[in-house]
């Protein structure tokens, strides 16, 4: 911990019992946060289901196992990792009270075990991706150390949740469907990130920690933030297009175009309670539209879609085998 911060006594009293420390350390982590990846990784799931390639409860319960495994580690080595540094950040020092440093590597440990277990049990490709999987979700707790572009390492990370699963349902990468789902992710948790990341600008910098809106300010952080989150958008309306969904998707995109702008308009007050509103609730909703506009369009695949003539009988699986 660089001196040129300043350091307080962290919160002290007894340490609660050990099912309370679990709790608490599940709380640490933001266990709820998984919510993040999972609609894409769905996606994902459903159109290669789709597009020939069936679904079975086991396939589907180790994706879920090592979707929830992988994040649950990711984060647990992040809260490891920046332990100090979250003790003596004024926004993040209650966390030393959730649980133990000792704790949470233990954690850390069991869920990439976990994570391993579970690519074993899907195909070759899931295992074999593995090691890369694992080097972006543990390395991306590191990067704020040396480089302003953390957010978008954090992006990489949780972009591997549809490829990941789209490798376990169908055994390959060879359409472009999953590409483009990654790329939407990849540029939507940069620029969530991006905001989130405001609120520790001043003790971001008196730690000499890297991140974008330390380095460049909060405005630069806030512009391409935005960027990003158009990007994401216009990466969406590909991936349906390409997929051939019907009329619901497309009517999600609205809601998702909705919540993003209602994003970038809360963080404008500069206010940590909407900016945390922002970051979850809005996020969230980006999430749930697009896997329920996908999942509709799949149930409903005759409703008329936009720049056709005709209905969603475009199936890009049989195009790029």
């Amino acid at each position: 911990m660089p001196s040129s911060v300043v350091m307080t006594s962290p919160p002290g009293g007894p340490r609660p019992g050990l099912l309370a420390r679990i709790f608490g350390t599940l709380e640490l982590i933001k266990f709820s946060h998984s919510v993040f990846a999972l609609p894409f990784a769905l996606s994902a799931m459903l159109v290669a289901a789709r597009d020939g390639h069936p679904l079975s409860l086991w396939t589907l319960f180790w994706i879920l196992w090592c979707l929830v495994s992988a994040r649950t580690a990711a984060m647990a080595f992040n809260r490891w990792a920046d332990w100090d540094y979250d003790t003596f950040n004024p926004r993040t020092k209650r966390r030393s009270q959730l649980g133990t440093r000792r704790l949470t590597m233990v954690l850390c440990l069991l869920s990439l075990a976990a994570f391993v277990f579970g690519s074993a049990q899907l195909n070759f490709l899931t295992l074999a991706l593995c090691p890369v999987a694992c080097l972006l979700i543990l390395g991306y707790s590191l990067t704020k150390r040396f480089t302003s572009w953390t957010h978008a390492v954090l992006g990489l990370a949780l972009a591997a949740a549809p490829m990941g699963a789209w490798a376990a349902t169908t055994g390959n990468l060879a359409s472009p469907l999953p590409w483009l789902l990654a790329a939407a992710v990849w540029c939507w948790v940069f620029g969530f990130d991006l905001i989130y990341a405001t609120q520790d600008v001043e003790f971001d910098r008196q730690a000499q920690l890297f991140s974008y809106p330390a380095r460049h300010g909060v405005e630069a952080a806030l512009r391409l933030a935005r960027f990003l989150h158009v990007l994401t958008w216009l990466v969406l309306l590909a991936f349906g297009w390409l997929a051939g969904f019907s009329l619901p998707y497309w009517f999600a995109m609205l809601l998702v175009m909705g919540s993003l702008m209602f994003e970038h308009a809360l963080c404008r007050s500069g206010d940590v309670h909407r900016i945390n509103i922002a970051f979850f609730q809005m996020n969230a909703f980006v999430g749930l539209f697009i896997v329920v506009g996908v999942a509709a369009s799949i149930y409903w695949p005759d409703l008329p879609i936009p720049f056709t003539n005709g209905h969603a009988t475009f199936n890009p699986g049989g195009l790029f085998k």
